[in-house]
C-alpha cells in the first residue's frame, strides 16, 4: 500500500527527540501526502521517535482526552515538516493509537 518512501533528516526543535535519515514510506493523494502514524500518549519526551512497522512513531505528552493528543501530534509535525498546521488533517483513527495523516499542498516533505 505505501510504495512511495522519503528521506528525511529531522532536526531537535525544543527537546524533540530526532532520528537521522528516516525511511518514511507515504501514499500521494489529491491533495499531498498521507502517512501512517503511530501514536504515544503521555509520553515523558515529545518528538518522532523512529518507525513503528510502515508507521511513523511520535511521542507526545498530552493524554488522548478530549483530542488533546492530537492536538499535539499537529503542533509537533507542524513544527518537525516546517508546514502550516492547517495543511495537516487526520484523516483516519481520531480516537486510536494508529492514524493516517494528511499533509496537503506537498509531493514529499521539504
Amino acid at each position: 500500500m505505501f510504495e512511495n518512501v522519503f528521506y528525511h533528516l529531522l532536526i531537535n526543535y525544543d527537546n524533540i527527540i530526532v532520528k537521522d535519515a528516516m525511511k518514511i514510506p507515504f501514499l500521494k493523494s489529491k491533495k499531498g501526502i498521507i502517512i501512517k502514524v503511530r501514536i504515544e500518549p503521555r509520553s515523558t519526551k515529545a518528538g518522532i521517535s523512529g518507525l513503528f512497522g510502515d508507521a511513523l512513531k511520535v511521542k507526545v505528552h498530552s493524554p488522548p482526552l478530549k483530542g488533546a493528543a492530537n492536538e499535539e501530534l499537529l503542533e509537533l509535525l507542524s513544527k518537525t515538516f516546517s508546514i502550516k498546521k492547517s495543511a495537516i488533517k487526520i484523516i483516519k483513527g481520531n480516537t486510536s493509537k494508529n492514524k493516517l495523516v494528511e499533509i496537503e499542498g506537498i509531493n514529499s516533505i521539504p
